[in-house]
Order: structure tokens, then C-alpha cells, then sequence
């Protein structure tokens, strides 16, 4: 529990109760998903009826005795999931390390002292310094503020930013932490996230990790369960459709041959050969190869995509709708040129040169 605010001083907290904190409560991170196996990734590829076809199709030249061409077939099977294997690896190291680089730095009061911390380091109750251009390392209350505006577009979409006040004495800090949500003007509440676009302030973290309004986002979305893509809707229509027909042009030779010749073994084993050559076993191996190269060639351009399979989607837009502000601009403005300071700049190089 977090003490009363009026009861306490700016002196935060001590360097042992943070590391307690740290214990109990866990790192300030949102929920990462978890990393997919060889495994995983190598039943997802299977499950997948395209691949299923591959499989069935290297068994039966297997039964039927044709060893090298099972063995061509089987060996696609194992080149695709690694090409899968090696494209989802390589994504996941290139968003690691985004990670990394992206990780916020905060400004803290631990045993009266101002120091420089790892945000995922933040805990309950710490007293954490924000300042202009600073990102709100956890959800906290404010105790002390000047002229404090936030940006919270990422939350809320508003552009806008907003006024911050510092809390009264007679508000309960949990209750409002509890009841206050983004969004509005004289809040005394700050969110995980969030950019101080002006003034300064000292919060109290109420919440840090999942406990966050962006981490219940970040939880939320992790039960959102990904569609299939209309490549792969459209292969499992297609080898569905051709595996009937297959199927039935078998049985139809079976039952000819048995009942023409009397040798039902040599007309399974025809029915088999016939449908092998009606299945389109080249299919599976294509689709993999150009998706491959497609997702290669989105690498290039600074694209990662985590499913191959996701590429023949990209590649058919035409048109993308998304919200400007947060996905494409980042709704801050830089100083990319300063002439004026350029044309002091030479004269000073002028006269330390006479």
C-alpha cells in the first residue's frame, strides 16, 4: 500500500524498500508475448491443410516405393519451416533490440537523492521527477506541479495536450487513481507513457506494469486472436476441392479396376498413382519460396513481418487507412536547422581565426 501523500516528505524511498517493491510487485513492463518455439512454429506450418497435402503426398509415394520422390517431398516440408523459422527469428531479434533502444530512462527521489533509473525499475510509491520532454515512466498522482502539461494522444487520441494540478490534501490518492481515467484538464493524475510537452512535476506511482492504463491495453490486445489471411483461406478452398476430386477419381479406379480385372490391390495402388498426379504437390513450395522473397524485400525497405504469410496481405493494399496522430507523425516538433545560430556560428570561426 502507498502511504498517504500528506504524510510523507520528498525524500521518496529508501534504496532497500524500493528493492523489496521490486520483489513483490515485479518489473514496470507490459506483458510481452511470448516467443515461439521451433516446435510451435513447425505444428502451426503443419497444421496448415496446403502442407498437410505436402506430407500425405510424400507418405503414399513412400507406400507406393518410391523412395526419392517421398524423400523430395519430405525434404521441402523441412526447408519451408525453416525458412518460417529463420524469418520469425530474425523479426523478433530486430524488435528486440527496438525494444532495447526504446526503453525509457527515469528520473527518481531515492534516499533524498535524484538519480537516473531503468524505467522498468520504477515501484509502487517511488517519487518520480517529470519534466518537459520527459515520458511518464508509471501511472502516479501528482504532489507537486508547475504549469505541467501533458500530451496523452497515445491513450486517448487527442492530440490536444492537457493541464495538470497537483493533488488537494483532502483527496484520497487510491480512490482517484481507482476513478480517474485519460483525458481532460486539471487532472491530477499521470499515465504510463505519456509525454510532459511543459512545466514540471514530483508523482507518487500508483500503478506500474499491467497495472497501468497502457498495460491493461497491452493485456487486452494479447486476447485478440489473428485472422487468417485470404491466401490462406483461399490454398485450404483449393486443396480441399482438389483433394475430393482426387479422392473420388481413386475410388472410382479402384472400384473400375477391381471389378474389370478382379485385382483390387493394382487398382488401389493405380487409383493412388492417379490421384498423386491430380494434387498439386509443386504448391506448397512456391508459395513458400515467393512469400519468402516477399518478406525479404519488405526487409529492405525497413518492414518486419512477423508471419510470412501475412506478406500476400501487404502486398495487396491499395489503399491504408490509419490515424495520422501517434502512427504516422509522433505529434512533436524538432528543430531540424538553426540558420541564425549557423551564421554566428561563422563569424566566431572568422574571428578565432584573425
Amino acid at each position: 500500500m502507498v502511504a498517504p501523500i500528506q504524510n510523507r516528505q520528498f525524500n521518496g524511498l529508501s534504496s532497500q524498500e524500493a528493492s523489496e517493491r521490486l520483489k513483490q510487485h515485479g518489473y514496470n513492463e507490459l506483458p510481452s508475448t511470448q516467443h515461439r518455439t521451433f516446435l510451435t512454429i513447425a505444428l502451426d506450418i503443419i497444421q496448415e491443410p496446403i502442407f498437410l497435402l505436402l506430407i500425405a503426398c510424400g507418405v503414399i509415394y513412400l507406400f507406393l516405393g518410391d523412395a526419392q520422390e517421398a524423400l523430395i517431398l519430405l525434404g521441402f516440408v523441412f526447408f519451408i519451416i525453416g525458412i518460417n523459422l529463420y524469418q520469425e527469428q530474425k523479426t523478433e531479434r530486430s524488435l528486440e533490440a527496438l525494444r532495447d533502444l526504446s526503453s525509457p530512462r527515469a528520473l527518481v527521489i531515492r534516499d533524498g537523492e535524484r538519480q537516473r533509473i531503468a524505467g522498468q525499475e520504477v515501484v509502487q510509491g517511488d517519487l518520480i521527477v517529470v519534466e518537459e520532454g520527459d515520458r511518464v515512466p508509471a501511472d502516479a498522482i501528482l504532489l507537486w506541479s508547475t504549469h505541467l502539461t501533458i500530451d496523452e494522444s497515445l491513450l486517448t487520441g487527442e492530440s490536444v495536450p492537457v493541464r495538470k494540478r497537483t493533488i488537494q490534501l483532502e483527496e484520497d490518492p487510491e480512490k482517484l487513481s481507482a476513478t480517474l481515467r485519460p483525458g481532460g484538464d486539471d487532472l491530477p493524475t499521470v499515465y504510463s507513457g505519456t509525454l510532459a510537452v511543459q512545466g514540471q512535476g514530483i508523482a507518487q506511482v500508483q500503478a506500474t506494469g499491467i497495472g497501468t492504463e497502457m498495460g491493461k491495453i497491452g493485456k487486452a490486445l494479447q486476447t485478440v486472436e489473428p485472422e487468417d489471411t485470404v491466401l490462406q483461406k483461399e490454398t485450404r478452398r483449393i486443396v480441399g476441392k482438389l483433394t475430393m476430386i482426387a479422392l473420388a477419381i481413386c475410388a472410382a479406379v479402384v472400384v473400375i479396376y477391381g471389378l474389370t480385372r478382379a485385382d483390387w490391390l493394382h487398382g488401389f495402388l493405380a487409383g493412388l498413382a492417379l490421384a498423386m498426379a491430380i494434387l498439386p504437390n509443386e504448391i506448397p513450395v512456391v508459395l513458400a519460396i515467393f512469400l519468402a522473397l516477399g518478406a525479404w524485400r519488405f526487409s529492405q525497405k525497413q518492414v518486419l513481418t512477423r508471419r510470412i504469410p501475412v506478406v500476400e496481405t501487404l502486398g495487396s493494399v491499395t489503399v491504408l487507412c490509419v490515424d495520422k496522430t501517434g502512427t504516422l507523425t509522433l505529434n512533436q516538433m524538432a528543430v531540424k536547422q538553426l540558420w541564425a545560430a549557423i551564421l554566428i556560428l561563422k563569424r566566431f570561426c572568422v574571428v578565432s581565426a584573425i
